[in-house]
């Protein structure tokens, strides 16, 4: 029997621990990226952040949204979504307004609305960035509306969420190994990203989230671990010059 903490609300330790837990959830995945924009904010250097982790966030997000209209999972777990997505947007604003002050010459703009694919996610303006989200949304939406009794393509939205997540890593794993260097990534972010996915993948377990949840949350801590062992790899290496692309 928990302690009773409090006779007249009925909290139990019980009630204080799922609290903190789910507040927890809705805050802890933005922390990491507080020592990353600031160590950008600082050096006004964004290349050794790949801006596709923030798109990986962004589509994760949006389909766990989506999906929560079919299983109407945890209310902290939908709320984590939407301010992620915010935290991302202040990201890419970030990023986007350091190339563009740090350019030496005025280059042609590259916009979502010229549709070219060499320069998908590595436009110059935040605008474009918003736009296709935008456009992710509204045909999100349209086509969860349409299917949304279809049982096998809501739990395959919900698949992709979890997988997109999972998979957030890799953009800067692969950006690390390219590089052969850490130098610009903040390892904060990336030991915050590791100790968070723990815990996040244990409440998915304790709180039976559904199944693809903690799967690829396992696959996430994973991916954490493996950047974590680069930083070891190559932490003798100089910092190495990256082009302004992602």
């Amino acid at each position: 029997m928990d302690w009773i903490i409090n006779d007249e609300l009925g909290l139990t330790v019980g009630h204080v621990v799922g609290y903190v837990s789910a507040a927890f959830m809705v805050v802890g995945g933005v922390l990491p990226y507080v020592p990353q924009y600031k160590q950008i904010k600082q050096t006004q250097d964004p290349e050794g952040f790949s801006l596709h982790v923030c798109l990986a966030l962004l589509i994760a997000n949006s389909l766990r949204i989506l999906f929560w209209f079919s299983s109407r999972f945890e209310i902290p777990l939908l709320v984590q979504s939407v301010v992620m997505n915010i935290t991302m947007f202040i990201m890419i604003h970030l990023c986007v307004t350091v190339r563009r002050n740090n350019a030496i010459m005025r280059t042609r703009e590259r916009v979502f609305s010229d549709f070219d694919s060499r320069y998908f996610w590595n436009w110059t303006d935040f605008q474009s960035y918003l736009d296709f989200m935008l456009v992710v949304w509204v045909v999100g939406a349209f086509v969860t509306y349409l299917m949304l009794s279809v049982t096998w393509f809501m739990e395959t939205i919900g698949f992709l969420a979890v997988f997109t997540e999972a998979m957030l890593g890799a953009p800067q794993f692969l950006r690390n190994y390219r590089n052969k260097s850490t130098h610009g990534m903040s390892i904060c972010m990336v030991i915050m990203w590791t100790a968070g996915d723990m815990f996040k993948t244990g409440y998915f377990i304790l709180r039976h989230a559904p199944t693809q949840f903690w799967i690829c949350g396992t696959l996430q801590v994973s991916l954490d671990l493996a950047i974590l062992l680069q930083v070891y790899i190559y932490r003798k290496n100089p910092p190495r010059s990256t082009h302004r692309g992602d």
